[in-house]
């Protein structure tokens, strides 16, 4: 086994559980890749020989990914290669545009509601979607923050 293939099969691990989520394979392996690569700034090149993943689906998936908000590139100056890099607080930055969905999502449920009305059977189905979504966004609001080193709203305590 070379020193590769453990973080090889663990970046496989992450393109898997993104995967359950719609996440593309290829996205999830370069997801995974530039959590554990060394140096953390490689190019498309670096990461496609990495995760033997073609340049052209490597190419849609890289996009994906900065739009998504998980990655940041660069241009080293005189060089015209791209290098990419998980972009700072990549993974709050994409938990908090989820959560502002969850409350978009309600307004979209509440709109429905009004349009079929409350006793139509119809209701009853976007009623269940409304009232899922809701419970998330109370979750979400009513959690502790988390601040920089991971510890979910301990802060406050810890310097009092």
């Amino acid at each position: 086994m070379t020193d590769q293939e453990p973080l090889l099969e663990w970046v496989e691990r992450v393109a898997m559980y993104l995967a359950r989520d719609g996440v593309p394979p290829i996205a999830g392996r370069v997801l995974g890749w530039l959590m554990v690569c060394d140096p953390p700034e490689q190019s498309a090149g670096q990461i496609s020989a990495a995760i033997s993943a073609s340049r052209a689906s490597l190419t849609s998936n890289l996009r994906l990914l900065t739009s998504m908000g998980f990655l940041t590139w660069r241009t080293r100056p005189g060089e015209r290669t791209v290098y990419y890099r998980m972009a700072d607080d990549a993974w709050m930055v994409v938990a908090r545009q989820q959560i502002a969905s969850i409350t978009s999502f309600l307004d979209i449920t509440r709109d429905g509601l009004d349009l079929v009305g409350p006793s139509d059977e119809r209701a009853t189905r976007i009623r269940q979607a409304h009232t899922t979504f809701e419970w998330m966004a109370k979750v979400f609001d009513n959690a502790p923050p988390l601040h920089p080193d991971g510890n979910p709203g301990l802060e406050e305590e810890e310097t009092s």
